[in-house]
């Protein structure tokens, strides 16, 4: 088993991934409904069923939802692995 892959299977690198993950889309999810109010004019559709929300857009809105989401969930995990690794590099773990 590598150094790295010992690292990736502490509990505590487990927890931190899945904080900054979470974080991550939550703070994705914002940013993406603040960018559909301001490029379509129109609120972000909450509710498939609500007859004032377009099919395109009830469509076109979970489509970008779950490319932001797997995009901010890679970015948070690589960050996390990224920032381990350097930690473990100083502290003279795994060199």
């Amino acid at each position: 088993m590598s150094d790295e892959d010992a690292m990736e299977d502490t509990i505590g690198y487990r927890i931190v991934t899945s904080v900054a993950a979470l974080a991550a889309g939550w703070l994705a999810q914002k940013i993406l409904v603040s960018a559909w109010k301001a490029i379509t004019g129109n609120d972000a559709p909450q509710d498939p069923d609500d007859d004032s929300a377009t099919l395109v857009g009830v469509v076109g809105f979970a489509a970008a939802t779950g490319a932001v989401a797997a995009l901010a969930r890679a970015l948070a995990s690589r960050s996390v692995k990224s920032v381990a690794a350097r930690s473990a590099q100083r502290r003279g773990i795994g060199a």
